[in-house]
C-alpha cells in the first residue's frame, strides 16, 4: 500500500504539500518567537479571543447558509453572500429612521428586534427568490451550471442593490446601552460583542434543533441523502429544499445585523470577504455537516483574531494585522491540502456510507 500510494504521487502534490509544510513551518516559529518575547499580556490575549469569539460566531451564521444548501442540492450558493448583504443593508434605513427619532436609544431591545426581523425578512426571500428564478430550473443541470449562475446572480444582486439604495456606505446606528462596557478584572468587554456572541449561539442552537429534531428538519436530512427515495416516501422535495434556502437567509439575516454591531457600516459590496470568509469555515468545519458550520467559524473567527499577533508580530513584519485575512485565505489553503473534508467531513461521510 505505501508503494502504491507513492507512486501516485506526482510533481504537483510534491510542489503543494511542500508548500504546506513551509507555511506551517513559519506559523509554528512565528508562534514560539512571539510567546517567548512575552510582547502581550494576559488580558491583550482575552480580549482578541474575545473579539475572535464575536467574529467566528458571524462567520458561523453566514457558514450555515453554504452548508444547508450543499448538503440539498451539493451546489456551492456564491451568491450567499449577496444574501447576507440584502438583510442589513435594506434594515439600516429602518435603524436611521428609528435613531433619528430617539426610539432607538428609549427602547433599545425593540430597536434590535425590529431591524432584525426587517433584516431576516429581506434576506429570507431573497434566498427563496434565489432558488425559484435561478437554482430550481437546473436542478438537473451538470455542477458547473449552478455554480456559474450562482456567481451571475451574485453580481446581479449586488448591482442592483447599488443601484437601489445608492453607492455611498451608510453608518449603522448604535443604541448606547451597547456602547458601553463591561470589565471582569482586566478584561474589557463590549456589550455589543455579548450580544453578537450569545446571539449567534442562540439562533445556531435553534438551527441545530430545527434540523435534528423536528419532522421539516428529518425531511430535509432524507431529501440531502437520497432525493428520489425521499419523494418516494412521500416527502414533498420542492418544498424541503425551498425550506433549506429559507433557513439560510433567516441565518444570514441575523448574521448581518450581529455583523453591523461589530462594523457599524454597510454598502451593496458588504458581504464580498465575510461570505468568502464563511464559506472557508464551512469548508474548514466539513461542509454539509451542521456543527462543522459553527465550528468552523469559531475557529476561524479566533484565528483570525489571534493569528496576526500570535504567528506573524515574531516574523517581525510591520503592521501584522493588516494580514488577517491572508490568514483566512491560508487556512483554506492548508485545509484543502491536508484534510479537503474538513474537520467533521470524515464523520459526516462515514455516517452516510
Amino acid at each position: 500500500m505505501p508503494k502504491r500510494r507513492f507512486k501516485r504521487l506526482t510533481l504537483t502534490d510534491v510542489i503543494v504539500t511542500g508548500i504546506g509544510i513551509i507555511i506551517a513551518g513559519f506559523v509554528i516559529y512565528g508562534s514560539i518567537v512571539t510567546l517567548m518575547e512575552h510582547k502581550y499580556s494576559g488580558a491583550s490575549w482575552a480580549d482578541l479571543i474575545i473579539r475572535g469569539l464575536a467574529q467566528g460566531g458571524v462567520y458561523a451564521l453566514i457558514a450555515m447558509g453554504y452548508t444547508l444548501v450543499y448538503g440539498v442540492l451539493r451546489m456551492i450558493n456564491f451568491a450567499h453572500s449577496e444574501v447576507f448583504m440584502s438583510g442589513p443593508f435594506t434594515a439600516v434605513f429602518l435603524a436611521i429612521a428609528l435613531s433619528n427619532s430617539g426610539f432607538m436609544n428609549q427602547n433599545p431591545v425593540i430597536y434590535m428586534v425590529l431591524i432584525t426581523i426587517l433584516s431576516v425578512a429581506v434576506s429570507t426571500t431573497i434566498a427563496i427568490l434565489l432558488e425559484r428564478i435561478a437554482y430550481r430550473p437546473l436542478r438537473g443541470a451538470p455542477r458547473l451550471v449552478p455554480l456559474i449562475t450562482a456567481i451571475g446572480a451574485s453580481f446581479f444582486l449586488q448591482y442592483t442593490f447599488f443601484g437601489f439604495y445608492g453607492a455611498g456606505f451608510q453608518a449603522y446606528p448604535i443604541p448606547q446601552v451597547l456602547q458601553q462596557s463591561l470589565n471582569i478584572g482586566s478584561v474589557r468587554i463590549f456589550y455589543t460583542q455579548l450580544v453578537v456572541i450569545l446571539g449567534a449561539l442562540l439562533m445556531m442552537a435553534v438551527l441545530f434543533a430545527f434540523v435534528q429534531f423536528t419532522k421539516v428538519g428529518k425531511a430535509m436530512r432524507a431529501v440531502s441523502e437520497d432525493k428520489e427515495a425521499a419523494a418516494l416516501m412521500g416527502i414533498d422535495v420542492d418544498r424541503s429544499i425551498v425550506i433549506t434556502f429559507a433557513l439560510g437567509g433567516a441565518s444570514a439575516g441575523v448574521a448581518g445585523i450581529l455583523y453591523a454591531q461589530i462594523f457599524p457600516v454597510v454598502n451593496a459590496f458588504m458581504g464580498f470577504i465575510p461570505g468568502l470568509k464563511a464559506f472557508t469555515a464551512a469548508v474548514l468545519g466539513g461542509i454539509g455537516s451542521v456543527p462543522g458550520a459553527f465550528l468552523g467559524g469559531i475557529l476561524l473567527g479566533l484565528l483570525e483574531a489571534i493569528g496576526p499577533n500570535l504567528f506573524l508580530d515574531g516574523l517581525h513584519i510591520p503592521a501584522p494585522y493588516q494580514l488577517k485575512d491572508a490568514i483566512a485565505f491560508a487556512v483554506l489553503v492548508l485545509i484543502l491540502i491536508f484534510r479537503p473534508t474538513g474537520i467533521l467531513g470524515e464523520k459526516l461521510t462515514q455516517a452516510k456510507a
